[in-house]
């Protein structure tokens, strides 16, 4: 096996046209997105762009159970420790921590600009960064074995990585109950949200990739797309029996009656004081409850703020927020208990939604 962070090839198809294939290559920590991946993948996507002979390209993730578990958040956490033992200030600047944000929704932002067709395998954990990976692709491929999630509340951070933009645009208020309980979701459920556009088997990966080597490619994006969609298409249609039962869908109504409200502490209630039997929704009620109150109010902000907001300017923006918050300590802390000491016993620094101080969540809004 290759020892290259991204291995990256290009895969011989007809009328002397080639496919980029590109795939991230760290299993041991389910393919998180580290900056490595990163200063090796982009200036490769870009150099593919350029290229009339790449017709189309591909990305995946080694092995079987992720395509990215999310970004690399263990090493924001020790740059946000050193930045905190180097500075005297209450709120010290993490250079290197904004670096990689900066470097990641560069990379997020090329994917959603991409003028050939971008397919996405997210089949095995797509988290965090790799939902923002997905999520800019043209083909958004997702398998029986997908689980997808945005979790950041788990850890005093909020849905970055685009979310902001792609979570407002899911049916109903799915967007910010997902946000809110960080709950997983597999792939019927992505493909009712929006947030996937076909469906197969993790075990099609290679057919449908020889498959694709013998369509009548022109190099013509529009054109090509078509002859993918419908080979897509094909192989879904075979696999439409193994799709797992979706969470979403059968829960939708009860979904938006909870979030039926006209404030955060309504929708926490309504939420966290849930009673029943459905265990995935005591599952996600959990993750709200023990999650970081002040990532909650965060998250209800961003996503209100975000509403209207174009692509770039959600990149834009979250910089400044994730900037923000590592400089607060916060995420720091998130990270610390749920990663490196595993102790699952964060000390958030607002006990509940309501001692939430709004002039910290403002001062996240804010360029440093």
């Amino acid at each position: 096996m290759s020892t290259d962070v991204v291995v990256m090839q290009e895969i011989p198809l007809s009328n002397g046209y080639c496919l980029g294939h590109a795939t991230l290559n760290h299993e041991a920590s389910l393919n998180a997105l580290s900056g490595d991946m990163i200063e090796r993948l982009l200036p490769q996507l870009i150099e593919w762009e350029a290229n009339p002979q790449i017709a189309a390209v591909w990305l995946d993730g080694m092995g079987e159970r992720a395509f990215c578990a999310g970004g690399n958040v263990v090493q924001v956490y020790h740059d946000m420790v050193d930045a905190r033992l180097l500075s005297h200030d209450e709120l010290p600047d993490v250079p290197a921590a904004q670096q990689y944000f900066s470097m990641e929704y560069e990379l997020d932002l090329r994917l959603h600009q991409y003028t050939k067709p971008l397919i996405v395998w997210g089949s095995g954990i797509v988290m965090g960064g790799g939902m923002g990976l997905l999520q800019g692709a043209r083909f958004r491929m997702v398998t029986e074995s997908s689980r997808l999630a945005m979790p950041e509340i788990t850890i005093g951070l909020y849905p970055d990585v685009g979310a902001s933009w792609f979570l407002n645009r899911t049916p109903g208020h799915l967007g910010l109950f997902l946000a809110l309980t960080g709950a997983q979701f597999n792939a019927t459920d992505a493909l009712f949200a929006g947030l996937a556009d076909r469906f197969a088997l993790s075990t099609d990966r290679n057919a449908i990739l020889q498959a694709l080597g013998k369509l009548a490619w022109t190099g013509n994006p529009r054109v090509d797309e078509v002859l993918i969609d419908h080979t897509l298409k094909g192989f879904e249609q075979q696999a439409t029996d193994s799709r797992p039962e979706g969470n979403l869908q059968p829960r939708f109504e009860q979904i938006n009656s909870l979030m039926d409200h006209v404030d955060l502490a309504s929708i926490y209630h309504a939420i966290t004081t849930l009673e029943g039997t459905d265990a995935w929704l005591t599952r996600a009620a959990n993750t709200l409850r023990n999650g970081s109150p002040a990532s909650a109010v965060l998250i209800y902000e961003q996503l209100r703020r975000a509403k209207y907001w174009s692509i770039e300017e959600t990149f834009d923006q979250e910089l400044i927020v994730s900037t923000q918050c590592c400089r607060h300590g916060e995420f720091q802390e998130g990270v610390r208990a749920l990663l490196i000491d595993k102790d699952r016993q964060p000390n958030w620094r607002f006990k509940t939604i309501d001692a939430v101080d709004p002039a910290y969540i403002q001062a996240h809004f804010i360029a440093p």
